[in-house]
């Protein structure tokens, strides 16, 4: 009954945060919302996953699509992923995250993503072609999170971040807040504290709620020259933007394959599991999407996942919106940095439950219309 009113709370605390834009809005209203930025994946195993793992993902990586999941981290995990985004168009983009437990139940998390667009050339309306410099603009996301583990079966974060844009002479600043919950049925721990039953994971999370953003700076001012012939100084109003909100709502399904059965705890362990993740994401200001996703892991040496994201008009030349074709793909390689322990036994979850120190490596392929998709490569240690 406990876990029953706690679920309640944090339910009703997530839509209560939720405007009612977020619902409002629909694919008309694309191009209206600013900080597109903020609904790039810059991480590999979520993305390789197709962002279906709402209700299952763990680690730094929680930051992006449920901070909820930010609560599995064990003591210390460290990671960077850099992302060669629609390659032959020269943008990269840069992750790093840091995940800390502080307490029982507790973990701090804090992340950055800097998107690096290249050398772009000045023009003018006197000089189109250019000539006269360049300039690189500067996106940054910062973040801070904080998650919880409220029961075994109860997760919940939030997470607040800076966005900050600046182009040449122009810039703006935004504030935003992300939040979610994960539940999970079937939950267990083996004598060596290991998480070991089958699992069924509900997760929630919006997502980019937060202030309006406006540009200023030197750039929304020229020299102007009157009728009379005097020379003056004239500044453009700029217009505020919002920022992009929405709204997920995940499950997923984890499978022991051949599983065995321990002589010294009788518990029940598997070195092959199967993962199967689904997510509905509901957007402001572009089309609602439909994620698919499974994973396959042996023991915590190996994963291999795939995704996929369908939307409206997604195989129709006119009505497609999006750059992404629908497939994703991506593996993860990694290895202890010291012998199990004694009694140690592997979960069947996205991320390894054993204690031993891991340093792994992560990539994923996104699938694109044009160009040549995007790759993202990532490295991580865990203790």
């Amino acid at each position: 009954m406990k876990r029953i009113y706690l679920v309640s709370i944090l339910l009703i605390t997530v839509f209560g945060l939720i405007s009612t834009d977020l619902f409002a809005g629909n694919w008309q209203r694309a191009g209206q919302s600013g900080a597109s930025q903020l609904l790039v994946n810059p991480w590999a195993r979520s993305s390789g996953f197709g962002e279906a793992n709402v209700a299952c993902i763990t680690g730094y990586e929680s930051m992006h699509l449920n901070v909820a999941g930010l609560a599995f981290t064990k003591k210390l995990e460290v990671g960077f992923n850099n992302s060669q985004y629609l390659v032959g168009s020269g943008i990269q983009v840069n992750a790093a995250a840091l995940a800390v437990r502080v307490g029982e139940n507790s973990v701090l998390g804090a992340m950055v993503d800097v998107f690096n667009w290249g050398e772009i050339i000045k023009t003018s309306e006197d000089m189109p072609e250019g000539g006269f410099g360049t300039f690189k603009p500067n996106y940054t996301v910062i973040g801070l999170s904080y998650a919880r583990e409220f029961s075994n079966s109860i997760f919940g974060g939030i997470t607040v971040k800076v966005i900050n844009e600046q182009i040449d002479n122009l810039s703006a600043s935004g504030f935003a807040i992300d939040a979610g919950i994960q539940y999970i049925t079937g939950f267990g721990k083996d004598k060596a504290g290991n998480r070991n039953r089958d699992n069924i994971h509900f997760g929630i999370t919006m997502k980019n709620v937060g202030t309006t953003m406006k540009y200023s700076g030197d750039g929304m001012s020229f020299v102007g020259v009157s009728p009379t012939g005097t020379s003056m100084s004239v500044e453009n109003r700029s217009q505020e933007f919002e920022l992009p909100s929405l709204i997920k709502i995940g499950f997923s399904y984890h499978i022991r394959l051949a599983a065995k059965i321990d002589e010294d705890d009788e518990t029940v362990y598997s070195n092959h599991n199967l993962a199967i993740a689904l997510n509905f994401t509901s957007n402001s200001f572009t089309k609602d999407q439909f994620h698919f996703g499974l994973e396959y892991s042996f023991m915590e040496y190996l994963f291999i996942r795939a995704g996929y994201t369908f939307e409206k008009g997604l195989y129709s030349v006119s009505d497609c919106t999006t750059v992404f074709s629908g497939p994703s793909a991506g593996i993860t390689l990694q290895a202890p940095l010291k012998k199990k322990e004694e009694g140690a036994k592997y979960g069947l979850n996205t991320t390894s439950v054993s204690t031993r120190p891991v340093v792994g490596v992560d990539y994923s392929y996104r699938f694109t219309n044009i160009l040549g998709g995007v790759h993202t490569f990532g490295l991580r240690v865990t203790m």
